[in-house]
């Protein structure tokens, strides 16, 4: 996606808040998101590999970070079967399945989206059904 494509985009999801957000809050639904896709996009190439370590060690009843660690070539990992191209074409379940992909990357990652309090956000969009198309 070029800057101009990703301009465009953000000021389309700005378009979405508008009536639900004042514009100083519009960083409160943005920043996370923003972050979200970025560690989607970085998890990407090593999805697979992941998955399957994770349910190779987990049914060995092993603890499985240090491998998914390894296999992710991060610091971090997800080990849900959802991305974001899964999550925005089932428009339905959306927030129920942002809770489920967020609970199933690593510590650490879970701790950045409880310090942006993401669950009141994605309810908050829910409930002004900002996530329909």
């Amino acid at each position: 996606m070029n800057q101009q494509a990703l301009s465009s985009f953000i000021w389309s999801v700005a378009d979405l808040l508008r009536g639900d957000y004042k514009q100083a809050d519009y960083g409160k639904v943005i920043l996370p998101f923003t972050v979200l896709r970025r560690l989607d996009c970085v998890l990407e190439p090593t999805k697979d590999a992941v998955l399957a370590e994770h349910a190779a060690k987990t049914a060995q009843s092993m603890n499985p970070e240090p491998f998914l660690l390894r296999k992710a070539g991060q610091t971090f990992y997800n080990t849900s079967k959802l991305d974001m191209r899964k999550l925005m074409g089932d428009q339905d379940n959306i927030a129920q399945n942002l809770f489920v992909y967020i609970q199933a990357f690593s510590p650490d990652v879970r701790d950045i989206f409880e310090r942006f309090e993401f669950a009141a956000q994605v309810d908050r969009l829910a409930k002004a059904a900002c996530f329909i198309k």
